[in-house]
C-alpha cells in the first residue's frame, strides 16, 4: 500500500472512531438523567469501594458506564421494591442497588433510626438516579403492622414488584445451653418473620397482578455446619429459610386464571460477610476472622458490596425463568 494510500486510510478510521465515541456518547446519555453532573458523585458506591477492596481490580468497573448503556433487562425504573434488614449492612446494600437501577425502595427495620450509611445512600438517589429510597421502622415479628405497611406502599403505586427478605439475627451458643426463649426469639425473626412478609407481599403482588420477584436471605449455613462456629439455631433456621423458598415457588409459580401468580421465588446463600452482625462475633471470638478466611477459595471474607449485583439480577427481568433455586455466594467454601 503506497503512503498515499496509508494516510487516506489512516483519515477514515479516525473519523469512524470520532463518529463511533459520539453515538456511544449520545445513546448512554439518553438512558440516564440529562441533570447528572460529569463529576465522581455519578460512580456508583460500589464502583468506589471496589477500587480500595482488598482483592485488587485490574481497572476502575465505572469506567465502563461512560461507553456503554445498561442492559434492558435490568432497568427497574417504575417499579417497586420492598427490603427487609435495609437499614443497614447486606440489605442496605442491595436496595441501594435496586435504587441506582431506578426501583421506589422501601427499606424496613426495627432501627430507630436508620444507620448513617442509609442517611448517605439516600441522598444519592438525585444525583442522577431514577430511583428512590425510603424508610420505614417496623419488626417483622409484628404480622400487623408488616400487612398494613407493605399494603401502604403496594396501594401507592398499585404494584409490588419485588421483595428482599434480608431480616435476622444471630447467637452464638452451644446447643445446650439454650433457652426455649432464646430459640423461639430466633425463629421467630430468622424463620416466621420471614414467612409473614413473604406471604403478605405475594398478596398484594397477586392482587395488583404484578409478576414480582422474591429473595429469601438464607446462608451458606443452611447448608453445613460452619467449623468453628457454634451457632445450632441460626444454622438450622436458615435451612429453613431455603426450603421455604422452594416451597413458595412452586405454589406462587403459574399464573392463575384472573392473571395473577407468575412470582419467582429464590433464596440467597451468601458466605461469610463482614457485616455489623459479623462484626459483633469477632469482638466475642478473635480467632473467627483468621480461621474463617482460610475456610474458602479466595482466603478473604465478602463484604455487602459483593452481592450487590445477585440482588438486581434475581429481582430485575435477567432472571425471568429463574425460581425455586438457591443462589450460593461463599466463595467457594461449600465446594471442597
Amino acid at each position: 500500500m503506497s503512503p498515499q494510500h496509508l494516510r487516506q486510510y489512516a483519515l477514515r478510521s479516525m473519523q469512524s472512531a470520532t463518529l463511533l465515541r459520539s453515538l456511544a456518547s449520545s445513546s448512554f446519555a439518553g438512558r440516564i438523567s440529562h441533570h447528572a453532573p460529569a463529576t465522581s458523585t455519578m460512580i456508583p458506591t460500589w464502583s468506589r469501594r471496589a477500587m480500595t477492596h482488598e482483592a485488587s481490580f485490574k481497572a476502575p468497573l465505572h469506567e465502563a458506564q461512560n461507553v456503554f448503556p445498561p442492559l434492558k433487562e435490568f432497568d427497574l425504573r417504575g417499579r417497586v421494591f420492598v427490603v427487609t434488614g435495609g437499614g443497614r449492612g447486606l440489605g442496605l446494600s442491595m436496595a441501594e442497588a435496586l435504587m441506582e437501577a431506578g426501583g421506589k425502595v422501601w427499606c424496613l427495620d426495627r432501627l430507630e433510626e436508620p444507620d448513617d450509611e442509609f442517611l448517605r445512600v439516600q441522598s444519592r438517589a438525585s444525583q442522577g438516579f431514577d430511583g428512590s429510597l425510603h424508610y420505614d421502622r417496623i419488626d417483622v415479628r409484628d404480622a400487623k403492622a408488616m400487612e398494613s405497611t407493605i399494603s401502604r406502599i403496594a396501594a401507592d403505586k398499585s404494584r409490588l414488584d419485588g421483595l428482599i427478605a434480608a431480616a435476622g439475627i444471630q447467637q452464638v451458643q452451644a446447643a445446650l445451653d439454650y433457652s426455649v426463649e432464646d430459640i423461639q426469639k430466633m425463629l421467630d425473626i430468622n424463620y416466621t418473620g420471614v414467612f409473614m412478609t413473604a406471604t403478605t407481599v405475594a398478596r398484594e403482588m397477586m392482587k395488583y397482578k404484578t409478576r414480582g420477584s422474591i429473595l429469601l436471605v438464607a446462608s451458606m449455613s443452611g447448608l453445613i455446619a460452619n467449623k468453628g462456629l457454634v451457632s445450632p439455631v441460626y444454622n438450622s433456621s436458615k435451612a429453613a429459610v431455603i426450603q421455604l423458598g422452594r416451597n413458595l415457588a412452586m405454589e406462587w409459580g403459574k399464573v392463575r386464571e384472573d392473571g395473577s401468580g407468575g412470582i419467582r421465588v429464590n433464596s440467597l446463600c451468601p458466605g461469610h460477610i463482614v457485616t455489623p452482625m459479623v462484626r459483633e462475633n469477632f469482638e466475642k471470638e478473635p480467632w473467627l476472622k483468621e480461621m474463617w478466611e482460610k475456610e474458602n477459595m479466595l482466603g478473604r471474607l465478602s463484604s455487602p458490596e459483593e452481592f450487590r449485583g445477585a440482588a438486581l439480577y434475581i429481582l430485575s427481568d435477567a432472571s425471568t425463568f429463574m425460581t425455586g433455586t438457591s443462589f450460593i455466594i461463599d466463595g467457594g467454601h461449600t465446594a471442597w
